[in-house]
């Protein structure tokens, strides 16, 4: 059995006139942990998307390989944050227990082994007393880690995380490092970072993607020279939001 959950064979997207991205190959293996990075309008995003099936592929394809059921295989952690969405009165729980529905069929009901999952992941994270709670009464730490646990709840075999921590103060934000860093090597999932922050993503990851339209470099991170990902137009800077 290959070690390759996703392959992307010579992809090229198009948005309208534009090529977003040109001719991009690469493999994500089992239990890797990628920091993608890349300059604002470098494809980042536009890369996620088409991973994620969003997106149609103008050339090449993606072959997902381990990923046998498509919605379990991969949880996404989207960058849109809720806080003080009072207007977003779901229950942490609810939230949570949204991420088990999408690989059901009508009627979406979950049943006391859903709940029993719900439970057991929000324990996992730390959150289980937040059971009840409005996540629009949470902290983004604590929001973090809600949307978290929706995108662990099914057992992905590949997380796919977008800038997850661009709204968190420096030591939530290294708390969160720490919890995706025991997700990768204890359960062994695959992660996917998106990020601007470069020396903490360096810091974390075992492999670095960077783009600039195509594939500039991906290798491992301690062969990842900070200056060229700076020149690239990224930014190095703790603060940097």
């Amino acid at each position: 059995m290959t070690s390759k959950l996703i392959e992307a064979k010579n992809i090229t997207v198009r948005y309208g006139n534009n090529v977003v991205l040109t001719d991009i190959s690469f493999a994500i293996e089992k239990g890797d942990y990628i920091g993608l990075v890349g300059a604002n309008g470098s494809g980042k995003s536009t890369l996620v998307k088409a991973l994620l099936g969003l997106i149609p592929l103008e050339k090449g394809k993606i072959v997902y390989n381990d990923l046998y059921k498509f919605e379990h295989g991969i949880g996404y952690l989207p960058q849109v944050a809720v806080t003080g969405n009072t207007l977003f009165p779901a229950e942490v729980r609810e939230i949570v227990g949204i991420g088990l529905l999408g690989q059901k069929k009508f009627p979406k009901r979950l049943t006391k082994e859903d709940h029993l999952k719900v439970d057991t992941i929000l324990d996992r994270l730390g959150i289980i007393g937040l059971k009840h709670k409005k996540i629009g009464d949470l902290s983004g730490g604590q929001q973090q880690r809600v949307l978290l646990a929706r995108a662990m709840v099914s057992h992905p075999k590949l997380l796919i995380l977008d800038e997850p921590t661009s709204a968190l103060d420096p030591r939530v934000r290294a708390d969160f490092f720490n919890l995706i860093e025991e997700i990768n090597k204890v359960d062994q999932t695959s992660i996917v970072l998106v990020s601007h922050d470069l020396s903490s993503i360096k810091r974390y990851t075992r492999k670095m993607m960077l783009l600039d339209r195509e594939l500039v470099y991906f290798g491992p991170s301690d062969e990842f020279d900070l200056n060229f990902g700076m020149a690239k137009g990224m930014h190095n800077h703790e603060h940097d939001y």
